[in-house]
């Protein structure tokens, strides 16, 4: 008896950490998005090694350089993040983000960042489905923050 109930015990084990291993495997490459009054970073991490994949930021001298941004950051300059985090992806090849594309939940974003920057987390969203990379939304279609095109 004791020996069966070790048996389902481990069985179920198995099965837990399998459906948390297709868990991370569905969702592996999320877009992570960090904005302040001067500045964005757009990360693409890897959420089964925790690393990040590629990056784009406002901070970087190239990038700074080409916007007229001196105090506070806009949507434009939210698209070109946007712009050369698809780049830097395509060179990496994940801009199909191995398949399965590379997850937003915009909703969270527009959450932590707050009302006022949906227009910037749109821009780099928007950008990065411009220029082919592609791109899973994970907010429902009745969203008040996505703006109407």
């Amino acid at each position: 008896m004791r020996d069966r109930r070790i048996k389902e015990g481990r069985l179920i084990q198995v099965q837990i950490v399998w459906e948390l291993k297709r868990m991370t495997v569905l969702k592996r490459y999320v877009l992570r998005l960090f904005i302040s009054l001067k500045y964005i970073t757009a990360n693409v991490v890897d959420r089964n090694n925790g690393r990040i994949i590629a990056t784009a930021s406002t901070v970087e001298h190239s990038i700074k350089n080409s916007l007229e941004c001196s105090r506070s950051c806009n949507a434009k300059a939210a698209t070109v993040i946007g712009e050369v985090l698809a780049m830097r992806l395509k060179v990496e090849g994940l801009e199909q983000g191995q398949g399965r594309g590379i997850h937003v939940d915009v909703n969270k974003e527009v959450e932590k960042k707050g009302f006022k920057n949906r227009t910037k987390v749109w821009a780099v969203v928007n950008a990065l489905k411009n220029h082919g990379v592609k791109v899973v939304l994970e907010d429902n279609e009745d969203n008040p923050s996505r703006p109407s095109f």
